[in-house]
Formats: structure tokens, sequence, C-alpha cells
């Protein structure tokens, strides 16, 4: 289906197209291996070039996980993070309710066809979401909810966030499935420190014991997701083109007029893949870099 078939099929829905090249694609999950080419949109697309978290855990979540979901996400928005994830039940509608009712905004990512609402007990939340934040699919229309398409889904929420909190997940669950994909793609990864006796929350622990960072409070992942979220918000933000001077940036060293691969600018400044995309993106607003197929190159 080209751009404009999908465009009408997607206007016979009441959504939105946003396309790989358009402005309003975000610009992380522009930079991931296998990037959807258009993303069907029921909402407002404007701010999803903005910073985002993602916020996941269990569809059997526990009455605590459920409270901390909200309570985290709430305080998340409010710092000005918007929430993005999977609107299924348990931690995934609770994450979205906690930004919305700090009047934040909340990004659902779904794995069916934008004219269709899974699980059906989320349409209030899903009109909710259209109301203070957008749903967002790369199935076309009409496609039903099927088991091969919700890990495909899981890369879209890891790739467009700067990073990925879990908030409960068991052994094995389809959190760690995205926390699995966060971490490819180079986001930051985050778990609640549950009790060993609480089976629910051993998906968390295992996490931790591999290197994600433990929650305690909503600071652990403002602190550390600071110079990401700066680097964002600057490229969002940018009023000019005078975004960053060639002398300021720490990555435009590294791009030369021959083409280079986002793995090779990783390697050569030795910095997360995040921050090097963000710091990208930023050069990219400032007219300092072109974006090519494959990788990037000076201006």
């Amino acid at each position: 289906m080209n751009v404009a078939q999908a465009k009408a099929a997607a206007r016979a829905v009441g959504a939105s197209v946003v396309a790989i090249d358009d402005e309003q694609y975000p610009p992380l999950l522009r930079a991931i291996h296998d990037p959807p080419p258009l993303l069907y949109v029921r909402g407002d697309p404007s701010f999803l070039p903005d910073a985002q978290l993602a916020v996941v855990g269990s569809r059997r979540a526990s009455p605590a996980a459920l409270r901390v979901a909200e309570l985290l996400s709430g305080q998340l928005a409010r710092a000005g993070l918007h929430i993005c994830s999977g609107m299924a039940i348990g931690i995934d509608g609770a994450a979205h309710r906690g930004a919305l009712a700090a009047g934040g905004r909340s990004v659902a990512v779904i794995a069916t066809g934008i004219d269709r609402v899974y699980p059906y007990r989320h349409r209030a939340l899903a009109s909710q979401l259209e109301e203070c934040g957008c749903l967002v699919t790369e199935f076309p229309p009409g496609t039903p909810p099927l088991r091969q398409n919700f890990p495909q889904r899981n890369r879209l929420i890891s790739g467009m966030s700067l990073g990925v909190l879990v908030i409960e997940a068991a052994l094995p669950s389809g959190s760690l499935i995205t926390a699995g994909t966060a971490l490819e793609q180079g986001r930051e990864v985050f778990a609640l420190p549950w009790s060993v006796l609480h089976e629910g929350g051993r998906g968390c622990l295992q996490l931790i014991r591999d290197g994600a960072k433990m929650v305690l409070a909503v600071e652990d992942i403002l602190e550390e997701l600071a110079p990401l979220y700066t680097l964002q918000q600057h490229r969002v933000d940018a009023p000019s083109a005078e975004v960053v001077a060639p002398s300021t940036s720490w990555l435009l060293g590294f791009v030369g007029f021959e083409m280079v691969t986002l793995d090779e600018l990783v390697h050569r400044s030795a910095r997360p893949v995040a921050q090097v995309l963000g710091e990208l993106s930023v050069l990219e607003l400032g007219g300092q870099v072109t974006r090519m197929a494959g990788g990037y190159i000076r201006c």
C-alpha cells in the first residue's frame, strides 16, 4: 500500500497517516533498524517527536503494581515526559490513566488496525487517549488482534521512547520482550525491585541483575534521562537553524563528508545509542548533518 492509498484508508476510519519522512514522525523510532514506513494515528500526532518514556508491565498486575504505575506515570507526565504504552489491561492501562489524570499526554501503540480497539473493555480509555494524546499503529485499518503482531508492536513502544520502565513482570513475559528490544535499540531500561517472594516481580529482579536501573522513586528515572531529555527538547523547541554551533557539538567531529553509519558513530564516540541519536537530531535540525539511507553525512 502506497502513501496515497494509506491516507485514503485512514481517512475512511477517521485517522491520519504519518510517513517516515514527515516532521511528526518520532525521530528515535526513525533510527531503529526496522522502522515502519507509515504510522496510522488517531488523535494528535504533533507531539510524537517529543520526549517519551515507555511504561509497561504485567496484564495480571497486582493491586500494588497498578497503584505504582499510575503514581509514577503521573509524576513523569508532570515532569514533562509523555507516557507511551500498549493499552493492554493491567499496567499499560494504569500507566495511560495516570498520565492523563495528571494532565499529561499519553501514546498508545496498538497491535491492531487503527479502527480496532483491543481489548474492547478499553474503548473508553481509547477515546480519552484520542482526545489527550493519540493511538498509533503500523498495521493497516481492519487488522485484527493477531498473536504475532504484539511482539512486533513492542519494538515501536521502545523505539519511540527514551527508555522503558518495567513496573511488574513475571518470567517469562511480554514486558521482558519490550525490555529486550529497548536494549537492542540502545534505550535505558528501568525496573522496580520486588520481593523475591513475589512471583509477578521476578522479571524485574532479573532485569536489575542484568543491568537495568533500579527505581525507588521517580527521581531515579529523571536523573538518568535528564541529558537525553534535554537533547530531545532542544530539538523540538529550537526556534531556528542555529541550534548547535559546530564547535559546541561533541559528535560533529565524528561525522565526515562521506557517509557514516549510526553504529560507527556510537563506536567512535563511545556514547550510548540514545544519546548519539539525540545529538544527531539536534545537528540535523541545525543543518549540520543530513540523514541518508543507511547513515549520516556532514553538510
